[in-house]
């Protein structure tokens, strides 16, 4: 919070930006990399602020990680439609009509079976299922561990699965991909977990080093731009028809 507070000092938000979106990306099945917005700079998120998340992360997974038409879903306890809670609702109703790829909802599994490329939820459910997602793959090494190490015969077993082992623990090693990336100010901003050691570190350098490269500040202010006047002129041409919708009530009254 003291970073992101600080950063939005410093470098301030981009101009349309409701509020940052701090960022993770997921590996997932088959290594695929998952963009999951936001894990924690807003707990209390409104529709609107989702509604750009997506934006966000859809941006970055274009011009970062090179996906065409990055598939945006919303985070869910149900994957029909209508599922969720207030805020997912309404955010859904933002997402129908945004130009972008919306798939609808996902559940949890879905997102580790790489079912969407762009996770948009609050800060709060998604800090929550981050750590929720370090917690499980650091118990199951623990535990992995310690029945190896009860008889001789299991632990020729684990050596002879080592590097099946090496690959899982790569896969769900948070330092591997070194830091959330916080969308939505005017300059590269990578924050790293508190635990970050010097692998987490070098792979946070690498990660802003990739967004500089794809000059990722001007096409989220561009994309930014062009998906919000849309998102007004929507909005307009929704209140317009209301209001002559009141006016032939009226009428006919």
């Amino acid at each position: 919070a003291a970073l992101t507070l600080a950063t939005l000092h410093t470098l301030q938000r981009i101009r349309g930006v409701r509020r940052p979106a701090l960022t993770s990306l997921m590996r997932v099945e088959n290594n695929q990399l998952v963009v999951m917005a936001d894990l924690g700079a807003n707990p209390d998120a409104q529709p609107e602020w989702m509604f750009q998340f997506g934006v966000m992360g859809s941006l970055y997974a274009q011009h970062v990680l090179g996906q065409t038409r990055p598939r945006v879903a919303l985070l869910s306890n149900g994957e029909e439609e209508g599922k969720g809670n207030q805020l997912v609702r309404q955010s859904a109703a933002l997402f129908a009509n945004s130009g972008l790829n919306f798939i609808g909802n996902v559940e949890p599994k879905e997102v580790l079976q790489g079912a969407a490329d762009v996770v948009v939820t609050d800060g709060f459910v998604g800090n929550i299922m981050l750590k929720s997602l370090e917690a499980v793959g650091e118990a199951f090494f623990r535990v992995m561990r310690r029945e190896l190490l009860r008889n001789p015969l299991r632990l020729l077993g684990g050596f002879l699965i080592s590097p099946v082992l090496r690959k899982i623990y790569k896969q769900v090693d948070p330092f591997e991909i070194g830091g959330a990336p916080l969308l939505g100010v005017n300059g590269v901003v990578i924050i790293s977990h508190g635990r970050t050691n010097a692998k987490g570190i070098k792979n946070a350098i690498f990660q802003a080093r990739r967004a500089v490269e794809g000059n990722l500040v001007a096409c989220l202010r561009q994309g930014l731009a062009r998906y919000i006047s849309a998102h007004q002129a929507s909005n307009a041409s929704k209140a317009r028809r209301r209001y002559f919708a009141r006016h032939r009530r009226r009428i006919n009254a």
